[in-house]
């Protein structure tokens, strides 16, 4: 058997019940790492015909799942129930997960507070999905988990690194959108947007402590919400190539994670 590229490490993934984050939860588990996810069980009534009903059941799920299947790594592992719009809420995650696991040092930003909205409510998108306008309550939802949540779980991180005095650490979070922003998600492109910006900041301030620090960019992923339409769309766009599975995009997160991907920082990697 290879070994393991991660064992002695411990990591914190958010938004891991379902989707990317629990195959990155899985995919760093099997690489060695104990692992601690967060996730919120959120209770939407989904019945938005452009959706399948099994994202909304996705997204109300717990944590059982993905620890079954990290458990089956043969790793330690810690499921945490953690609203992240709280900004009391990533210390008290970094004790929960350090209680259990020892010291953090993966942090995966992977949980969002998306809602979808959008300057022109009126006009529904290329998939037929409902749209809501760009309101205070919309703009909290996305940049209250994605931005600021997402920095205080990298201060945090980066706090605890340095009080330890370690050397190795990794950061990565997952964005979407563009310099061109996201029409139709434009809160979701900003929080992410942000997000970038301040994953970029810590790979600089970070690095002689040891850290490196990325963002990956999926491609169309199916989490759950993809539909007919949705892959008809990529099939035939010049700026997609596939439509991905999240084990996928996870193999990638844990390559970044590990050691040979020690030069590797400060990038925005987009996958196609």
């Amino acid at each position: 058997m290879p070994a393991r590229t991660l064992s002695g490490h411990a990591a914190l993934v958010t938004g891991a019940n379902h989707g990317i984050g629990a195959a990155t939860a899985v995919a760093l588990a099997r690489e060695g790492a104990d692992v601690a996810v967060t996730y919120l069980r959120l209770d939407v009534d989904d019945d938005d015909p452009a959706r399948p009903p099994a994202y909304a059941q996705a997204r109300r799920q717990d944590g059982r799942e993905v620890v079954a299947a990290m458990s089956a790594a043969g790793v330690r592992v810690v499921a945490i129930e953690a609203d992240l719009s709280d900004p009391e809420v990533p210390a008290r995650v970094f004790d929960e997960a350090e209680n259990a696991l020892g010291p953090i040092s993966i942090l995966v930003n992977n949980a969002s507070g998306w809602r979808k909205d959008t300057f022109v409510p009126e006009q529904a998108d290329r998939f037929d999905r409902r749209n809501e306008r760009v309101s205070a309550v919309s703009f909290a939802a996305q940049f209250d988990v994605d931005a600021r949540g997402g920095a205080l779980l990298i201060a945090e991180f980066a706090a605890r690194h340095r009080r330890r005095g370690d050397r190795w650490g990794r950061i990565i979070g997952l964005t979407s959108g563009g310099p061109q922003g996201f029409p139709g998600e434009v809160s979701y492109g900003a929080a992410k947007a942000a997000l970038e910006n301040y994953t970029m900041a810590a790979a600089t301030e970070l690095a002689g402590d040891g850290i490196t620090a990325n963002i990956v960019y999926p491609p169309v992923t199916d989490t759950g919400w993809v539909t007919e339409s949705v892959r008809e769309f990529v099939a035939n766009s010049d700026d997609h190539v596939h439509v991905a599975e999240p084990d996928e995009v996870a193999t990638v997160i844990a390559w970044l994670c590990s050691d040979n991907a020690a030069l590797v920082t400060g990038n925005v990697i987009r996958l196609r």
